[in-house]
């Protein structure tokens, strides 16, 4: 008999009882997604009150620990993503994210454009979640294959794997940033180590595999093309050049278009102090320098997305010619896009909050503990069978990190960081047919499920392998 008390919940249910809970819990979102198609909100709601009832909580407490949970989780990451929204939706409707595609591919010789999208890619998609992403590069994807005469998917799949990469590695992302809210990370060193995972994991399933998969599906581009922004990114309607523009091009509003320069310093300008914090706090005898102060202030989570923000607010709205009516109408609609995912974000804190207060997070983290692997590779298998089994990479993400939050406690600073990253990887493991990515993609590139199998779905698996075994091989070195 394990008892377990805390300062939400108490219950004295064995082991047993709270093995069974977790699977009841667990079993109870998956159906409830998949088979009633009901919202992931509801589903964890709902999942975690029937965890908290088997394992022994009194009804009146069945809430509390999903109410303290999704409190603070919303608190820690829920302002983060909604930086990052106002970021990337400046980014689009500035025309910034044009000027970067556009520059990129002016100066790229043919043979290296798919080298040029996954670039691309992984630039833009630091600060833009993946289906704003989608939306926008794939109609230049069309267009640039389209007038090199390169198969669609040559130059798809590295731009997919660019954006899947990102999205599942690196903060700040609503997956990375969950984790490292669930696992108590340094957001810092994990973005660190999450830039070095994905950039060989992108060239691999990016650039490497999309030469194969044109043979195995040899799709031309579409003699149609849409236009950036207005298809669901909520863009101004910019339409994909496919070559270098001027930076002074104006835009439906009337202003001008920012230049690459300024719109690269926006994207990296997060990743820059958040980074800068992570390596002066490696420099011995820093700790009581005003250079340590500084960095650790503007290092901050927080403090560098604020930053970033209000530097995107000048460099790609004043500076380019909109005044502070249309600013604060294009900030007002950035919040739109990210309603849904806060939800979800907000009640997987609460279902993980709900894990540990009843016991049950410990009583697995401690059967993973004594299990003869890696923790890492544990925190990757339960990331990738709830990936599968719900189809949502946040549900993998903030369940296998509740999961594997005990796993972390007697972790160092690198490896809790690496853990984040494994269940960063194993959570984008093999969309398929109940995932929503699955569906888009498939209708985007025109291709048949077979199709979308052999391509999307092979690639996802490969980022997800490859994410894991460098976490892996970086394991054995810091």
């Amino acid at each position: 008999m394990v008892p377990v008390l805390s300062a939400a919940t108490s219950t004295t249910a064995g082991e047993g009882q709270l093995i069974v809970a977790a699977v009841v819990g667990i079993i109870a979102i998956v159906l409830l997604i998949t088979w009633l198609k009901l919202h992931p909100f509801l589903a964890l709601v709902l999942g975690s009150a029937l965890l908290a009832v088997v394992a022994g909580v009194p009804l009146s407490d069945t809430f509390t620990s999903f109410s303290t949970g999704l409190g603070s989780t919303i608190g820690g990451v829920g302002v983060l993503i909604a930086l990052g929204a106002i970021i990337g939706k400046l980014l689009i409707d500035s025309g910034g994210a044009d000027a970067i595609v556009d520059t990129v591919i002016a100066k790229t010789p043919s043979e290296r454009l798919p080298w040029a999208m996954a670039l691309i890619a992984f630039v833009i998609g630091i600060p833009l979640f993946f289906e704003v992403g989608v939306v926008l590069l794939i109609p230049v994807v069309m267009l640039v294959a389209r007038r090199t005469r390169r198969p669609v998917i040559l130059l798809g799949i590295p731009a997919l794997a660019g954006l899947s990469a990102l999205h599942g590695l690196v903060p700040p992302h609503p997956g990375p940033l969950i984790a490292v809210d669930a696992l108590k990370a340094d957001l810092g060193l994990t973005l660190g180590l999450g830039l070095l995972v994905a950039i060989p994991t992108v060239i691999i399933a990016g650039p490497i595999l999309a030469r194969p998969m044109a043979r195995w599906v040899p799709l031309e581009a579409p003699a149609l093309l849409v236009s950036t922004g207005a298809g669901g990114s909520g863009g101004s309607g910019h339409t994909a050049t496919g070559a270098a523009g001027d930076a002074a091009q104006g835009t439906q509003d009337g202003a001008r278009r920012p230049s690459f320069l300024a719109a690269v310093t926006v994207v990296l300008l997060p990743v820059v102090l958040m980074l800068l914090r992570a390596v002066v706090e490696l420099v011995p005898g820093s700790e009581d320098t005003l250079l340590r102060t500084v960095t650790d202030l503007l290092g901050a989570p927080l403090v560098a997305l604020l930053v970033s923000a209000l530097a995107a607010l000048v460099i790609l709205g004043t500076g380019t010619g909109r005044d502070r009516a249309t600013l604060s109408r294009l900030v007002d609609s950035s919040f739109v896009s990210i309603a849904s995912i806060l939800l979800i974000v907000g009640a997987g804190g609460g279902f993980k909050q709900t894990l540990v207060d009843s016991g049950v997070g410990q009583v697995i983290g401690n059967a993973m503990a004594g299990a003869p692997v890696s923790p890492l590779i544990a925190a990757w298998v339960m990331a990738v069978f709830i990936r599968l089994a719900t189809g949502s990479a946040t549900v993998a993400t903030v369940t296998a990190a509740g999961l594997a939050a005990p796993l972390a406690a007697g972790l160092d600073a690198p490896e809790v960081a690496l853990m984040v990253l494994a269940i960063g990887a194993g959570s984008v493991f093999l969309s398929h047919v109940n995932d929503a990515g699955f569906w888009l993609i498939k209708e985007y590139f025109g291709m048949t499920i077979g199709q979308t199998f052999k391509t999307w779905s092979l690639m996802e698996c490969v980022v997800s392998v490859v994410g894991l075994v460098c976490v892996l091989l970086l394991d054995l070195v810091v």
